[in-house]
């Protein structure tokens, strides 16, 4: 979730949505995310709505701390509930980022889980996910959060090597994401996640492959491996402006992903999004793959993004002035935007076509049904899937996904 909100139009005081949004809920999953905005320290190469005080206030002196942040959350839950109305549908998924969730106690992630449960129900067998840095949780917290009903957990690794790790600010040990594994499994947790990053300054292909292994031999059900982005205005990048550190080039992170995809599909991973591998399909993250598919999800918490029947909305960004409208009893929507149709058939073809199950050829213009052509002939795209209607990438396919997907889209 970036730190730069977009344009739009005001959201009402309210939160009230178009009538058209609410249309057909019924035939749509729905999902929370809920947005927990504290840090201990700010990774260098972080662009995230984070923030490392303890307290901070908003307009007429409204305190927003760690301590009753959960309380926040929970009453913008109920919010969406009066927003939604009579919408019966329960909740498919519940996804808990940051941020680091973890700063705050267990039973406070609990009660923000519980404000979803008592509001809208959650749906039989649903993903109930947090984001957790290694440092700061232990077994006694882990087995609190199975307790109260998370039954996925995503660690942040990024790096084996501890020069890695040093150069994106990242305060953990080499060997704690790997303990963690093992402490929530043996808290009861269903699925686990290990977050890397590759292409990181000094790292070497050596280092990557390390970083793989121990992932690998840990346990996880679920990598992510995504490629370092350095965003303008963070540390990283007035690190590598002053040429304290070097910056990798594209074909570094092509090398990279192909040697992420042959170490994970040799240990029985299995692609199933271009940044994301499984053993199982169980163990794919079910509540990225409602995003993915345009289904309606709810974003609580400072600078979270929401969708909703193809209303599209995203909260005030400061903590504080996320607190006071809530106390003010005012939706803390900053902004909105109503996605067209031709909007949203760009979107399924932007986020589909990075699937393993790809995207409808049926979805594309004549100039991208073109480009579809000349992709398959570039060897881009999968020949079966393509004969079958769809746009399916093949691994040269994924290395190139965004100018495939630029290419489709016209």
């Amino acid at each position: 979730m970036p730190s730069v909100l977009p344009d739009g139009e005001p959201m009402p005081e309210d939160g009230s949505l178009p009538a058209s949004a609410l249309t057909g809920a019924g035939d749509r999953p729905l999902a929370f995310y809920l947005h927990v905005p504290y840090c201990a320290t700010r990774c260098g190469y972080c662009d995230f709505n984070t923030y490392t005080a303890t307290e901070l206030r908003g307009s007429g002196g409204v305190l927003a701390s760690r301590d009753n942040y959960a309380a926040m959350v929970a009453e913008e839950v109920r919010l969406a509930r009066k927003v939604l109305g009579d919408d019966p549908r329960q909740v498919r998924t519940v996804f808990v980022g940051g941020g680091t969730p973890t700063l705050l106690a267990a039973s406070d992630l609990v009660r923000m889980l519980d404000a979803v449960r008592e509001e809208f129900g959650l749906a039989d067998g649903a993903e109930i996910t947090t984001e957790a840095n290694p440092e700061s949780v232990d077994p006694a917290y882990l087995a609190e959060l199975r307790e109260g009903g998370f039954n996925r957990i995503s660690f942040g690794m990024q790096s084996a090597r501890q020069h890695v790790l040093k150069v994106l600010d990242r305060t953990h040990t080499p060997g704690r994401p790997e303990a963690c594994v093992a402490e929530a499994r043996a808290a009861g947790f269903d699925h686990v996640n290990l977050d890397l990053i590759y292409g990181t300054p000094g790292e070497s292909d050596d280092d990557w492959r390390a970083s793989l292994a121990a992932a690998v031999g840990a346990g996880p059900d679920h990598i992510s491996a995504y490629a370092l982005i350095v965003e303008e205005g963070t540390q990283l990048a007035r690190r590598i402006r002053r040429g304290e550190v070097p910056m990798t080039d594209d074909d570094v992170h092509a090398d990279r992903y192909l040697i992420a995809d042959s170490v994970l599909g040799d240990a029985g991973f299995d692609w199933y999004e271009v940044s994301n591998w499984a053993t199982t399909g169980a163990g794919r993250c079910l509540h990225n793959e409602l995003y993915w598919r345009g289904a309606d999800w709810w974003g609580a918490g400072p600078g979270a993004h929401s969708h909703v029947g193809g209303v599209r909305w995203w909260n005030v960004k400061h903590p504080g002035a996320y607190a006071a409208a809530l106390a003010e009893g005012r939706s803390p929507g900053a902004g909105r935007e109503l996605l067209s149709a031709e909007d949203r058939r760009v979107e399924r073809i932007l986020l589909e076509l990075r699937l393993r199950e790809g995207c409808e050829l049926e979805l594309l213009r004549p100039a991208g049904l073109a480009a579809a052509g000349r992709a398959l002939s570039d060897g881009l795209l999968e020949p079966g899937p393509y004969k079958e209607g769809r746009a399916v990438l093949t691994l040269r396919g994924r290395l190139l996904a965004d100018a495939v997907v630029r290419d489709l889209v016209d």
